[in-house]
């Protein structure tokens, strides 16, 4: 079966998200190709799909970034299309540009938007332009630790410093007091140039308190954009996400239908195409404020598909194929509560240190409505060169309380076990059970303030 020019995907990723594609593409009748490092040979992503490919050894730089690796993998199996996933290169414009070059399907956004809102600084810039409401900072990359520094105490703290090309909660850093702006400066600069490639740095008001809002939006190639509603991302710790639900819950209807059409204006905007995410945050006043946008699909993307019943691989493949949106008329009206729990291989008792080694005992929920989203089981050897997620707890219920017991109950059957092994399934138990999050009082500070030691002056 062919879906347009789509007959065969090559999945540029790995893990559960490679996972996840294949198993859409099965559905559809597409052809599926794996690639694999030597450290996922033996993955569940290789024994599914159709054909596998080995595109180097386990470093990602040496295989899953390496992009001539992955096109000569597409050529050999005779792939039409490249979904990237999510990391790695699926917000890669250089990557976008060279699928297309060489004869095959992006499933993404357009090179040339995704450069522009990988740019964030760029991508602020279009944003004000289309209307939607920043926090007080600089529209452009600040050249100087100066002239940035003025600007922060202009602003007033605490002030964020972000890097121009950063993203997934890495090169950034909040900055509380005037004298320790110029060292955080240097510090993120650093770290900017090292881990992206790319020093240039801007600055932001920073909300100590804050929901984490994101809108899930679509777009095709036909001047159709389309929303499907807002999830909330605020459990996190250092700014990466734990926790996820969707309709993002407390907030007034008013809200949440302003949040969802700056987003979907801003995506008109600039032209995108594909799916992507619009995040946000949300003052304790009610006020947004745009943050970025993600052109790809989201780890978080499950809660959407659980409460709009719209499978988001399959409509990133239609779109790609140059088709229409086809959704039915009431997909932006949440059915339910969706919640999502991230597993990672962590230890919370050390400061949450990476947990590696090899799964003796892999036990994951079941039951009504509860869907499990991994790449793992016994006797799988956690590789040291990826992220950490081993799995993806998603469940859904007619109503909040009933949501968050059934994950709880979920998250209650978990059994990781192995020499080394350590797991955030009971932490994230506690999480569930705050009165804070119960009451869908919680925050971007909540995890830090209970997870962050306390240091006591003698």
């Amino acid at each position: 079966m062919t879906i347009g020019p789509i007959g065969k995907v090559l999945v540029a990723n790995r893990g559960e998200i490679a996972v996840r594609i294949i198993r859409t593409c099965a559905e559809l009748g597409l052809g599926t190709v794996a690639v694999y490092s030597a450290a996922d040979a033996d993955s569940a992503a290789v024994r599914l799909a159709d054909q596998a490919f080995r595109i180097g050894p386990g470093p990602a730089k040496r295989s899953y970034l390496h992009i001539p690796a992955i096109i000569e993998a597409a050529r050999a199996t005779g792939a039409d299309a490249i979904h990237p996933g999510y990391g790695f290169l699926s917000e890669n414009p250089d990557f976008a540009e060279v699928c297309e070059a060489e004869g095959f399907v992006f499933v993404g956004a357009p090179a040339a938007v995704m450069a522009d809102l990988g740019d964030k600084s760029t991508a602020r810039a279009l944003m004000a332009a289309a209307g939607l409401p920043l926090l007080p900072g600089s529209r452009e990359p600040l050249d100087s630790a100066d002239d940035a520094q003025r600007l922060a105490d202009e602003i007033g703290y605490p002030v964020i410093i972000k890097a121009v090309a950063g993203g997934g909660g890495r090169g950034m850093r909040v900055v509380r007091a005037s004298g320790d702006f110029a060292a955080a400066w240097q510090d993120t600069r650093a770290n900017a140039a090292a881990v992206f490639g790319d020093d240039r740095l801007y600055v932001e008001r920073y909300l100590d308190s804050a929901r984490h809002i994101e809108v899930q939006i679509l777009a095709d190639h036909h001047g159709t954009v389309v929303h499907l509603g807002a999830r909330d991302c605020s459990l996190q710790r250092r700014h990466q996400k734990l926790v996820e639900e969707s309709p993002a819950p407390g907030l007034s209807d008013d809200v949440v239908e302003a949040i969802c059409a700056a987003a979907v204006r801003g995506a008109t905007a600039v032209g995108y195409v594909g799916a992507g995410t619009f995040e946000f945050l949300l003052d304790p006043a009610g006020r947004f404020y745009f943050m970025e946008v993600n052109c790809r699909l989201q780890v978080e993307h499950p809660v959407t598909e659980m409460v709009t019943g719209i499978d988001l691989v399959a409509e990133q493949l239609r779109i790609a194929a140059g088709l229409s949106l086809a959704l039915p008329h009431d997909f932006a009206t949440p059915r339910g509560v969706a919640i999502e729990c991230r597993i990672n291989a962590e230890d919370p008792a050390r400061e949450f240190a990476p947990a590696p080694g090899t799964l003796t005992e892999c036990v994951l929920p079941g039951g009504p409505f509860v869907r499990v989203d991994t790449h793992v089981g016994p006797g799988y050897a956690i590789p040291p060169h990826y992220d950490s997620l081993l799995a993806k707890i998603i469940v859904w219920a007619q109503d909040r309380p009933a949501a968050i017991a059934r994950m709880r109950r979920a998250l209650a059957e978990i059994s990781m076990g192995g020499i080394g092994i350590a797991t955030t399934a009971e932490f994230l138990h506690d999480i569930l059970d705050h009165p804070r999050f119960v009451a869908a009082e919680h925050d971007t500070a909540l995890i830090g303030a209970l997870t962050e030691p306390v240091h006591i002056d003698s």
